[in-house]
């Protein structure tokens, strides 16, 4: 939910690893990431340490915000990191970036564009952790934490917005800043959060950036192919001849695993570090490859066109499969000695993001016959709940998230009452499909470009960036100067 310009190889190299998420429940690959390839190898996750300038902060949060049991009061500790290299101070009133965390460990979303906004305008920055991701583990482990359904119910979006709201009160009380403007930013699922932030805490925040985030891929507000056709369109206006030589491949796939011992030449064709299981098993991988590489299919790296490269480039004659082999070995960056083919249907009992997925982020993703590159694959909301409900015990509730903060007729509903976001999407991002593409009002805007992919606008600057990036930045930043300039206006006549 995503990843800065220097920071595309790790999830290359380690995708089948730290990709989970969301339909099937665990299909697609994660919503977000941000990881610096060149900060965390494989080997170094557990090792990287924040720069000097970010200090990490803990607050007892509320378990349970939402009612008045005598154990929803119990706390846990949950972590915030703050940077005040930029800040103008609260005596100015410069403003607060808030970064509204996501599915993941905070500490790797440090670098990105939030810190250039802040030398901008002389901002705090305020990143939080999501309960039950990284350190923020409620009853004090995430062994605790993940127990069972019990102590995974404390797991939501609500929860986390109310978290956010907690701690942007406090820090702004104990900086004597309470006439500093809070804006939240946030990446994918995180943007979500930060538009949903907007909405429930206006307040909190004087407004919201939410990047990629697919706020309409709930219920039937958009197509439930659109994520595969984005990836399909990807692919197909990177190279016709690419794009027909993965959709035939799935049928070889299928051809040479009804072989005798057709397993075990699907396993050396490959180089799979264990023998695949089934063929459904292999081409869930391939899936899972494709569809990451056009959600991450932002420059330099553009994994899309190096993957075409290599299945392009091969000699005329070669064998199809040879052809799918070599585009892996394009997409990825540096060297690996096997494949690690997994099965992305399984849900996984200790996985706070299956949980989510399970409980009330339902994106009812599927394709039919034709409709796209893959093979036919329908959603299916009875196998989904059956799946949650012998990894959970629970059932999902598809509709819960758009009874909550809406979604249907969002043009009339936004127009009418909310102000101050910006939604920004790259339309090569699949997830694009379930974003909001058009301006909702003066205030509720939309900013795309045709070639950014998942969270383009939210990487870390530099000197390489295309322009149509450098565009989408500079209007996100006079949109949120106008902001910042209009509570000013405000914050003086009072």
């Amino acid at each position: 939910m995503a990843l800065p310009s220097s920071q595309l190889c790790l999830v290359l190299l380690l995708l089948p690893i730290i990709c989970s998420s969301a339909v099937h429940p665990r299909k697609l690959t994660r919503l977000t990431k941000f990881y610096d390839a060149q900060k965390f190898a494989a080997s170094e996750f557990s090792d990287y340490h924040l720069p000097a300038e970010y200090e990490i902060n803990y607050y007892p949060q509320t378990l349970d915000h939402f009612n008045y049991k005598p154990e929803s009061y119990a706390t846990f500790q949950q972590r915030y990191i703050l940077n005040f290299k930029y800040w103008g101070g609260a005596n100015s009133s410069s403003p607060i970036f808030v970064w509204t965390g996501e599915e993941s460990d905070l500490v790797y979303d440090v670098e990105t564009s939030i810190v250039d906004l802040a030398s901008r305008f002389k901002g705090l920055l305020l990143y939080i952790e999501h309960r039950y991701y990284g350190e923020s583990m409620p009853f004090g482990s995430e062994d605790e934490a993940f127990r069972n359904s019990t102590t995974l119910g404390y797991l939501s979006s609500e929860q986390a917005l109310a978290d956010y709201a907690q701690i942007i009160t406090d820090v702004k009380k104990n900086l004597s800043a309470q006439n500093s403007p809070a804006i939240a930013v946030g990446a994918s699922y995180g943007g979500m959060l930060a538009a949903w932030f907007r909405l429930k805490y206006p307040h909190i925040v004087i407004g919201s950036l939410a990047s990629s985030s697919p706020i309409l891929y709930f219920d039937d507000i958009v197509p439930q192919n659109g994520y595969h056709v984005v990836v399909t369109k990807d692919f197909r206006d990177t190279s016709e001849s690419c794009y027909n030589y993965i959709k035939e491949s799935w049928y070889e796939i299928d051809r040479i695993a009804a072989e005798p011992n057709g397993l075990m030449a699907l396993s050396n064709k490959f180089n799979t570090c264990s023998p695949v299981n089934s063929s459904a098993e292999l081409k869930d991988y391939l899936e899972i490859t494709y569809i990451s590489s056009a959600q991450y299919d932002n420059p330099p790296y553009n994994p899309v066109q190096n993957t075409c490269r290599g299945i392009d480039g091969a000699p005329a004659g070669t064998y199809i499969l040879d052809r799918i082999v070599a585009g892996l070995h394009a997409r990825r960056s540096g060297p690996y000695s096997c494949l690690h083919v997994f099965s992305p249907n399984e849900l996984y009992n200790g996985s706070a993001w299956d949980w989510q997925t399970c409980s009330e982020m339902v994106f009812p993703i599927g394709y039919s016959y034709n409709e796209t590159m893959f093979q036919s694959n329908p959603f299916d909301i009875n196998k989904y709940t059956t799946n949650c409900l012998q990894t959970f015990g629970i059932k999902p509730k598809p509709n819960w998230i758009t009874t909550q903060f809406g979604g249907h007729d969002i043009k009339t509903v936004l127009g009418t009452f909310a102000s101050n976001i910006i939604f920004a999407n790259g339309l090569r991002d699949p997830w694009s499909s379930g974003g909001v593409l058009e301006d909702i009002s003066d205030s509720v805007v939309a900013i795309y470009t045709k070639y950014g992919a998942h969270c383009a606008d939210l990487y870390t600057p530099t000197s390489d960036d295309p322009d149509w990036l450098i565009e989408q930045r500079y209007k996100e930043i006079k949109i949120i100067g106008a902001w910042i300039a209009e509570y000013y206006a405000k914050l003086a006549i009072k």
